[in-house]
């Protein structure tokens, strides 16, 4: 992988460590880019007042050092010029460009690294309620973490996926009991068609208003934290039913969940009394007004006193914070994991805080462990508020999903394509659309669902990308060529082709930002502005046209070539679909 940040910190620091002395050589030679050159360098900004010499006095002996043969004999990829009051303003040569984008060409992962030494990442995302239906803020949990597993894998290593279902506690008993009401084939069949939360209303309402039905739901309860053989096979219905649904979901939107990542609750109860237990034994949890409590230090409530993360309730019952001590045991001491993310909504931001603190005071969260929440922030509606129905209802996942690949069918109407062909361009620009437009927007921050704005063709959409792809893959086919065949020699002439190779160099970079910071909206903005500057390219740049010397069509072809990997690797990666044709 060349990344030009990179290579252009290691030669300045060399040139600080050479200029002022070995203690200067790990200076943070703050590098940007530049509207003045290819980057920009500050770090004689910083550095004057501990060296006591004026800016662009530092400035010029850094650029001096830089010049000359600084770096065991290696020449400088470029220039250097000291600028306004010491800012150092970096033009990287054409031949250094060129030399490394036809590395990058000859490389099927286009200049991404596979980790040699890979960790173990667990991946806790999607995760429903399995007593109700899932919703637009399930998509977001789902999406953002189905890409954080696609990078990780991508980067080589193993990663474990987590759907933790809400799949267990007391009210399963009253929708149990219903289940028995409205008979098995009514129950399955209302929970394969995604109507959880009409089930559960159902469910609930005779709960309240029936005293005889509220007897035998808290009796299905006991039967059912016992796994009485009955109880257990009526469960099992329920689940099964409501896992068929959430599968209709995942294979829509194209995520890689599968049954066998199914972690739900149910899992860690038999580990509940252990984990209390073993709390309690160690100190590290004690009893506060008849409830076993961890106070981990940092944490207080309004008026300063400690506040409890309470492992058992009062009544002797369990409750998330114990389920959630389970999970982070298991996931380190058994899964041996290196990394866990949480991809869980921001108003959790407290409760994850709380139980990373208690699980490090008891042990099973050590430091060689990073534990991180991925927080999701909300979908809004084009009112500024919860994304629901006009009648103020939650909105089907499935039904958003349909009405996405309708209107992507009508983006595409005019398009002369079999009936077929256009089915599978509207299901991809959809799920692409719905997709993207999460995915480029930072995933602890609010957006506004809008379909309009979604699938525009143009602006930082998933349906631009994907016209991007289309419409290199289209001059192949004009010209008669495959892509694979197109490798140059690359030469850059056109200050346009010039900027397309240095922004494919970022590539790699913006790949390991996105695993490193769990932060998918810097790849998905790397890729627009890849996609924006090809639009630049093609403007000025001619590929099949009548004129174009051989040379400057084998050239520009290439770079169409690397770009393309570029854009359906990273969109790949991010989970969006790509469709041949547009």
């Amino acid at each position: 992988m060349t990344d030009p940040q990179l290579v252009l910190t290691e030669r300045v620091q060399q040139a600080l460590a050479a200029a002022f002395g070995a203690e200067y050589a790990t200076a943070d030679p703050l590098i940007r880019p530049s509207q003045f050159a290819d980057y920009q360098a500050n770090v004689a900004m910083s550095l004057s007042k501990r060296l006591r010499r004026a800016p662009r006095e530092v400035a010029q002996e850094i650029a001096d050092r830089l010049s000359g043969a600084s770096g065991e004999g290696r020449p400088f990829p470029g220039t250097v010029e000291v600028s306004g009051p010491g800012f150092l303003n970096i033009t990287l040569s054409d031949d250094w460009i060129t030399g490394q984008v036809a590395e990058l060409l000859t490389d099927p992962r286009a200049g991404v690294p596979e980790t040699a030494s890979s960790q173990t990442v667990v991946i806790d995302y999607s995760a429903p309620n399995a007593a109700k239906e899932m919703h637009v803020g399930h998509l977001r949990t789902t999406i953002v973490g189905d890409a954080l597993v696609r990078v990780h894998e991508h980067l080589g290593n193993r990663v474990v996926r987590q759907n933790h279902l809400g799949d267990w506690g007391t009210p399963f008993g009253m929708l149990i009991e219903h289940l028995l009401d409205i008979g098995e084939d009514a129950a399955v069949a209302q929970l394969e068609a995604g109507e959880g939360n009409a089930y559960y209303q159902a469910a609930r309402a005779k709960f309240d208003s029936d005293p005889e039905f509220n007897r035998r739901a808290r009796a299905r309860v006991v039967t059912l934290q016992a796994e009485e053989p009955e109880t257990m096979r009526l469960w099992h219905i329920f689940m099964d039913a409501t896992v068929r649904y959430f599968n209709k979901v995942y294979t829509q939107l194209g995520v890689t969940l599968t049954d066998a990542d199914i972690a739900g609750e149910s899992m860690y109860n038999p580990m509940l009394a252990q984990v209390c237990d073993e709390l309690q034994e160690h100190g590290i949890a004690v009893i506060s007004e008849g409830a076993l409590c961890v106070f981990p230090s940092g944490f207080t409530g309004r008026e300063g006193q400690p506040l409890p993360f309470m492992i058992r309730k009062s009544d002797g019952g369990y409750g998330y914070a114990t389920t959630d001590m389970a999970t982070i045991r298991y996931r380190v001491q058994d899964l041996k994991a290196d990394r866990i993310l949480y991809v869980i909504g921001a108003t959790q931001a407290l409760h994850m805080s709380m139980l990373f603190a208690s699980a490090r005071m008891a042990g099973w969260l050590p430091d060689h462990v990073d534990a991180e929440h991925v927080q999701i922030g909300s979908v809004l509606g084009s009112d500024g508020k919860m994304f629901k129905t006009r009648s103020g209802e939650s909105i089907k996942l499935l039904d958003l999903l349909a009405e996405a690949e309708t209107r992507a069918a009508a983006v595409i109407a005019e398009r002369d394509y079999d009936e077929a062909t256009r089915a599978e361009i509207a299901h991809a620009v959809g799920m692409g659309a719905v997709k993207y437009a999460d995915l480029s927007v930072s995933h602890d921050s609010e957006y506004v669902f809008d379909f309009d704005r979604m699938l525009a063709l143009t602006g930082n959409t998933g349906p631009y990308l994907q016209y991007a792809t289309a419409r290199i893959r289209s001059i192949f086919r004009r010209g008669g060529i495959d892509p694979a065949e197109a490798t140059g020699p690359i030469v850059l002439g056109h200050p346009a082709e010039r900027a397309l190779a240095l922004q494919l160099l970022g590539f790699a970079p913006a790949v390991l930002e996105m695993a490193e910071g769990s932060v998918p909206h810097k790849l998905a903005a790397y890729l627009f502005e890849t996609a924006s500057t090809l639009t630049t390219f093609y403007e000025h740049c001619p590929v099949l046209k009548e004129g174009v010397e051989p040379a400057t069509r084998a050239s520009r072809l290439a770079l169409l070539a690397l770009t393309l990997r570029v854009l359906v690797t990273g969109l790949d990666l991010l989970g969006i679909p790509v469709p041949e044709r547009m």
